[in-house]
């Protein structure tokens, strides 16, 4: 073997060790080739006329690596340590010790909006099994209440698996650079640690459901997980963070004693409802998706917000039907009346049309303020919606309580219930004196 190919097999183990050990961006295979040639050459191939080929896919190569962000080779943290960041001074966090604002910051507390979009579900379906299996007022509180702490905590314990899942992005990204794994206030290591101690507080609270409900609420863990890595790998990381969110629209019916696995009509309820939420999420993180557009881009992360950026409101009206469309499915499974179609899909209608017809995808304080906000106008509106749907059930339940029932009516419910005879020599006595 002669010196100069040993050089170069030597040149390229240095490149892939360095590549596995993130100390040297991954270079397309034309450049690794045409790098390795022009050392065992010993001259410049671009400049051959019996070479063109390899030129063309120099020229191909370069071109590549001049649209790719210009990233050190170093990816690491320690590559850039914000100096500019300053501990809050208004808000929560400013009455917060030093030492624990970074871990406030890390599972969001000063920005909330996250929690109520992971709530929302849960009250939804909440209040739809509590219309569905007429459960007491207090009950339905209690649930609700466990259901916002659960929020809060699963909602803090994903935002910290994230910003572990991209900590070496993060400080390339005008938003993101200054969260606290990104400027070292926590190292990973310490993060992880949190995140043990916030998926074993989200055990405990789930403890205090009914046993069916941890069948339910585990494999929403895997999800949460690996939303981080789906936004390398395709498009619509959205959709992926849509079926982790929308998670709880499954916890409300067995939260409240309905079995799923034999009851299909609340199963199909719930699949609906589910369905629903997942295009809400997909839709308001597409606008939240907007704020790092450009950032996106460069990094190199995947969005839905990138991929549709010619037709970002198509799609979004496109969302806002589906979302209104399932939701009208659910009620109807469950035999709601009038009053929930009427309320809820008209608040649905009017809160996201006019969040589309207003937001302006190309601000970014804009966009976070329909972010924001977006989660009480459209989540609040089905929320009342459905609360005047519970409300109207149980008032009409109790009036029938009150009301004997008719000679007809005892007749229905003898034949459903098996006891048809009795019932049925009962409505003829009562037929024969009328």
């Amino acid at each position: 073997m002669s010196a100069r190919l040993l050089s170069l097999r030597i040149r390229r183990a240095r490149v892939a060790v360095n590549v596995v050990a993130g100390k040297q961006p991954l270079l397309c295979r034309q450049c690794l080739w045409y790098g390795g040639l022009q050392l065992k050459l010993g001259r410049d191939i671009s400049q051959d006329v019996a070479h063109k080929p390899w030129s063309r896919a120099l020229e191909q190569s370069r071109r590549f690596h001049d649209s790719r962000p210009s990233i050190p080779p170093d990816r690491s943290t320690s590559a850039i340590v914000p100096t500019d960041y300053r501990k809050p001074t208004t808000g929560l966090l400013s009455y917060l010790p030093d030492s624990w604002v970074p871990y406030a910051e890390l599972t969001r507390l000063d920005k909330p909006a996250g929690t109520y979009y992971l709530f929302f579900p849960c009250l939804f379906s909440t209040l739809m099994a509590a219309s569905y299996t007429h459960a007491p007022p207090l009950a339905v509180l209690e649930t609700s209440m466990l259901f916002l702490t659960g929020a809060f905590i699963m909602r803090g314990a994903g935002c910290t698996i994230n910003d572990l899942w991209d900590k070496n992005l993060d400080p390339y990204v005008a938003r993101t650079r200054l969260r606290p794994i990104a400027r070292r206030a926590i190292t990973p290591f310490k993060a992880l640690t949190f995140t043990g101690f916030q998926l074993l507080s989200g055990l405990l609270l789930l403890l205090q459901f009914p046993t069916s409900c941890l069948f339910y609420g585990i494999p929403s863990l895997l999800l949460v997980a690996t939303y981080p890595l789906a936004k390398r790998v395709t498009h619509y990381p959205q959709f992926v963070l849509g079926l982790a969110f929308s998670w709880g629209a499954f916890m409300g019916f067995p939260a409240l004693g309905v079995d799923l696995l034999s009851d299909p009509t609340a199963a199909k309820a719930v699949m609906a409802l589910y369905s629903s939420c997942i295009s809400w999420t997909v839709l308001y993180d597409m606008i939240y998706a907007h704020m790092d557009i450009k950032d996106d881009a460069k990094v190199g992360i995947k969005s839905i917000a990138l991929r549709h950026a010619a037709d970002t409101k198509a799609v979004l009206s496109g969302l806002a039907v589906v979302q209104t469309g399932l939701l009208v499915a659910a009620g109807w499974m469950i035999g709601a009346s009038p009053v929930f179609f009427i309320s809820t899909t008209a608040s649905t209608v009017a809160t996201l049309g006019l969040m589309i017809w207003k937001v302006k995808l190309k601000e970014v304080s804009n966009c976070w303020w329909w972010f924001k906000y977006g989660a009480w106008f459209t989540g609040g509106g089905v929320s009342l919606g459905l609360l005047t749907e519970y409300g109207t059930q149980v008032s009409h339940k109790e009036a029938v309580t009150q009301t004997p029932p008719s000679a007809l009516e005892e007749l229905v419910l003898g034949y459903r219930t098996g006891m048809w005879p009795a019932a049925f020599t009962t409505w003829s006595a009562s037929s024969k004196k009328t």
